[in-house]
């Protein structure tokens, strides 16, 4: 039997203990903010101890244990596969608006429940699942293997993806990332970038019925705000060839709006404003002097944010606004560039050609993400990132559940693609 085949075939013969490991990961609750992924780490340490799988524990934080493991191909030297997954979730909220215990891990119709099992536990399980079972044939393997299971995702990644390739950008690094970030099925190779901006309006204040005197700083800053989300949402940038060309093709507008939503094709390569929050005025009867604001705008391929902020303080200047004072404020922590990895990359096929043959009936079409995910960090420092996993249906909702089916096909699909990258 070729290596391949019994790859398949192993993961096929143990797929009630990868199920367990998934109940368990789920059990063990890892919401972050606090961020203490103690336990749960603990439950996938404990499964590649099982498996005789050397690791170790990098904690940049207390309570943040990043595992990481590394193996070598018995066929000589090679590129680098790494296999990335976050252990900590969103937290759970309030528990009594949840059907059931939102760590119970409880499985109904097919379904593991708990909050983070979609975002991203399954996919997590699955990499490990995958690690393993390519662990077990390494000497059928060129180059080396990686695994990555952080603890700092929710949060942007500083004391987990970020850290470890500032730390050894070779081990866990790579030559190609992949991940199993929610995903429909699809493969995404790219991200929009984030621009998350604090916007401060004073104006001069009065009693309510002298308009006359000052406008204010509510109806200013509702003004500036439409102002903004008409400029930046018409903005022209360029697209690099490749992606815009594929970005037109029918079918992957199609698959775009069926993973994500419909109507997400318009907006896909288009940058967006959400106004997030504002809040001004201290009584009904008063013309405020404060009006406090918070705009999320979301970066395509081709738009940078100093592209964006240049427009927004061209708005600033405007006749209208001369008399108020605005400031507007990068919050630096949660703002990203957009990142992308080549459609063409020998990774994209080995993805795709692998979901079809374990899930007929998918379309692993390669598209962007709406989100931002680890495999930014990645792209950042010039490695290619591909995602592959599960549905998103139901992430980060209350009673939050994902499909066995999906978890265990993911497993192989990944294994399969690294297989016939290192060979």
């Amino acid at each position: 039997m070729d290596p391949k085949t019994a790859l398949l075939q192993t993961l096929g013969s143990t797929e009630q203990s990868q199920i367990r490991l998934l109940q368990g990961f789920v059990q063990a609750p890892s919401p972050n903010p606090p961020g203490d992924t103690t336990a749960a780490a603990a439950v996938l340490t404990e499964y590649l101890t099982e498996k005789g799988i050397p690791y170790q524990l990098i904690t940049a934080k207390p309570g943040c244990p990043n595992l990481v493991s590394e193996f070598a191909g018995g066929k000589g030297p090679g590129p680098r596969v790494v296999l990335n997954g976050h252990i900590d979730v969103f937290p759970a909220g309030d528990s009594s608006d949840w059907t059931r215990d939102p760590w119970s891990g409880d499985i109904i119709d097919g379904r593991l429940h708990g909050r983070g099992v979609v975002d991203m536990k399954s996919g997590t399980a699955s990499l490990v699942v995958a690690y393993a079972h390519l662990y077990e044939i390494r000497e059928s393997l060129k180059g080396s293997v990686s695994l990555c299971a952080v603890s700092d995702e929710e949060t942007g990644g500083k004391w987990g993806t970020k850290y470890l390739i500032q730390q050894d950008r070779e081990r866990w690094g790579g030559d190609v990332m992949l991940s199993a970030e929610p995903t429909g099925q699809t493969i995404r190779f790219s991200e929009k970038g984030t621009l998350r901006l604090s916007g401060t309006i004073k104006t001069r204040g009065a009693l309510g019925a002298y308009l006359n005197l000052s406008k204010g700083a509510i109806r200013t800053a509702t003004a500036f705000i439409l102002d903004a989300i008409e400029t930046v949402e018409s903005m022209q940038f360029d697209i690099p060839d490749e992606i815009e060309r594929h970005l037109k093709k029918p079918e992957v507008l199609k698959i775009v709006d069926e993973a994500m939503g419909e109507g997400t094709s318009t907006i896909i390569a288009r940058p967006t404003v959400n106004v997030g929050t504002i809040k001004g005025g201290i009584k009904v009867n008063v013309i405020p002097e404060l009006c406090e604001f918070e705009l999320d705008i979301r970066l395509p391929i081709g738009l940078t944010a100093e592209d964006v902020m240049g427009k927004l303080h061209s708005i600033t200047e405007r006749p209208q606004y001369v008399e108020a004072t605005i400031q507007l404020k990068v919050q630096e922590a949660a703002s990203n560039p957009s990142s992308f990895s080549s459609i063409s990359h020998p990774m994209v096929g080995f993805l795709g050609d692998n979901a079809k043959a374990v899930a007929p009936g998918t379309h692993p079409v390669a598209i962007p993400s709406m989100g931002a995910t680890d495999c930014k960090h990645y792209r950042y420092a010039g490695i290619p990132g591909y995602v592959y996993g599960c549905s998103p249906f139901s992430m980060a909702a209350v009673n939050e559940s994902a499909s066995i089916t999906e978890f265990l096909q993911v497993a192989k699909v990944q294994a399969a693609a690294a297989f016939d990258f290192l060979q």
